[in-house]
């Protein structure tokens, strides 16, 4: 029997409010721009918002870095605006979850700069402090060889008290100290129930696997001899008390009727059912990356290996089967703001078929288990920033420490090299996932009245919401027709079981998706080219939706088109 849940039926949308919407020409998008879309996003069938860091920051890692839990980024607005905003979305029937990022606060947040002052200092434990390590000359070093996620080594050395602090992210970025109980507590007041107090309806859970980190702080293994600072998730990813804080975190939450879904990182199927099984009591469900990293190294997340149509059913098939046989939940979604745009990545970006493909991946999208997110822009085809930008066009701290870092190793590179670098940075930057909002074809695509903080897409006047909504044939069209078919038929499409038909065929993704009473064929042409049909099934077919609106051949599937049927029993 299918427990059936609002949080599992609901079609996400996530905001990154930087980049969205700006109402009062600063060029900065803000929360009152994200409330007057919101006619918008209920005609696109979107049940939930997801809201991605508004809270006050210095804006180092664009919000990700908090330094008032309780208070909101003044460049997007007040709290009487978030109030707005959190009854607007529920006076629409649509509901809104935050961003909890609680591994972590900025440097700038009041309880770090207390905690820098003095050793003895009250919330000194609240944060992870170690003394330096010396080598044999009296040379000072960082407590272990742990390196950070944006580059460098984990530590910063604070000359005040001649101890370093880790940052598993930005030096900005000071993890909190979880082992303290008085820390906890004031994480769970400050950043979650006061948010669940004025109407919030959950929260994406940031780096949600990496609050407990072993207490040894021993050095991790050398993976890569030629560089100083190693990659150390063995030591803090699934910590030995992780799963006890989060059951702390849902304890506090059952008053409420929320969502949680986690950004836990990589692991197995085994340790990733312990966050997200319903008899554990975490998290609702949890995102799995095998799709969106597909094809990218772990040592380089700039690095690509070759993509193709089989890998990425391998991938497709490996999110489908996560919960088969479990109590659990997931999510689908092939784009966020830390990933590149899935037209460039997984279709084709070019004029002749970045339409037709995006249609391909929304019908695909559609029609997986889960509960399903969208990221802005997505719904109207929006891809990766034009292949002739330069660095300096690029904002994104990941980005450019990974070019510093790539100047300071390579101080000779030629003209070669470096052109091979920046092809690398177009193709999986986080950038390209963080240019405005195009919203219509006039100047800054309607983003802002204002200079934008980040260069538009060159692309905005043929890509943008306007353009979309016009044209019933347009992706954003599409979109309203899925999200409409996967509610209507969410029996199979939400709730059903994935099976893949023809693995192995190379440019055809063939698959059943099936329900308790009934069952459908989606067939999609990953090409370039027209494919011959060839129904893999006895049943009859009754057609419910292409990609195409007009089908010039029941035989053939045109590049990049796509068809849902019901098999009729």
């Amino acid at each position: 029997m299918i427990d059936e849940k609002w949080w599992k039926e609901a079609t996400v949308y996530q905001i990154w409010p930087t980049s969205y919407k700006d109402s009062n020409g600063d060029g900065v998008g803000d929360i009152p721009g994200v409330t007057s879309t919101l006619p918008y996003l209920q005609e696109l069938g979107i049940d939930v918002v997801w809201l991605s860091p508004m809270y006050d920051s210095p804006m180092n890692d664009f919000g990700y870095d908090i330094s008032d839990y309780e208070n909101v980024y003044p460049g997007f607005g007040t709290l009487q605006d978030m109030d707005t905003l959190i009854q607007e979305c529920h006076s629409r029937g649509m509901k809104i979850i935050l961003d909890l990022v609680i591994n972590h606060t900025s440097d700038q947040h009041a309880w770090f700069k207390e905690s820098r002052l003095s050793k003895d200092n009250a919330k000194r434990d609240w944060y992870i402090w170690k003394p330096p390590r010396y080598d044999s000359e009296g040379n000072r070093h960082p407590p272990n060889n742990w390196g950070s996620y944006f580059s460098g080594s984990a530590w910063k050395y604070d000359e005040l008290t001649n101890e370093y602090y880790l940052h598993l992210f930005a030096e900005s970025q000071p993890d909190l100290n979880w082992e303290n109980e008085d820390t906890r507590q004031a994480i769970f007041q400050s950043a979650i129930k006061f948010w669940l107090d004025r109407g919030v309806d959950g929260f994406r859970i940031d780096t949600a696997g990496m609050y407990s980190k072993h207490q040894g702080f021993k050095d991790a293994p050398i993976k890569f001899a030629d560089i100083e600072f190693q990659p150390c998730k063995i030591y803090h990813q699934h910590g030995p008390r992780i799963h006890e804080f989060h059951k702390a975190i849902a304890d506090l939450m059952k008053p409420f009727d929320v969502m949680t879904v986690g950004e836990v990182g990589h692991s197995t199927r085994e340790e990733s059912l312990k966050y997200v099984s319903a008899k554990e009591c975490e998290m609702n469900m949890m995102f799995l990356f095998d799709v969106v990293e597909l094809g990218t190294d772990p040592a380089d997340r700039f690095r690509m290996h070759e993509f193709n149509l089989l890998n990425f059913k391998k991938a497709v098939k490996t999110q489908g089967e996560f919960i088969e046989g479990t109590d659990a939940w997931s999510t689908v979604f092939i784009e966020n703001h830390d990933f590149p745009r899935s037209i460039s990545r997984f279709g084709n970006d070019s004029p002749e078929f970045r339409i037709a493909s995006g249609k391909a991946l929304a019908m695909l999208q559609c029609c997986l288990t889960g509960t399903e997110f969208i990221f802005q822009g997505q719904e109207i085809g929006m891809v990766n920033v034009p292949k002739d930008w330069t660095i300096d066009d690029y904002k994104d701290i990941g980005t450019l420490n990974y070019y510093k870092q790539f100047l300071e190793l390579n101080p000779n590179a030629d003209a070669k090299q470096l052109n091979e670098l920046m092809k690398k940075i177009n193709l999986l930057a986080r950038d390209n996932a963080r240019t405005p909002m195009q919203w219509d074809s006039t100047p800054n695509a309607g983003f802002t009245s204002g200079t934008p903080w980040m260069r538009v897409n060159d692309n905005y006047q043929k890509i943008n919401v306007k353009n979309e909504s016009c044209n019933p044939d347009s992706l954003l069209s599409f979109w309203k027709k899925m999200i409409q078919l996967r509610k209507q038929y969410k029996d199979v499409f939400i709730y059903g079981h994935f099976k893949i038909l023809d693995f192995e065929n190379p440019k055809l993704f063939t698959f059943l998706k099936e329900g308790k009473d009934r069952t459908t064929y989606t067939v999609i042409n990953f090409s370039t080219e027209e494919v011959e049909f060839e129904k893999l099934v006895n049943e009859d077919l009754e057609f419910l939706q292409s990609t195409s609106s007009s089908i010039k051949s029941n035989d053939k599937l045109s590049p990049y088109e796509g068809r849902v049927y019901l098999l009729k029993h």
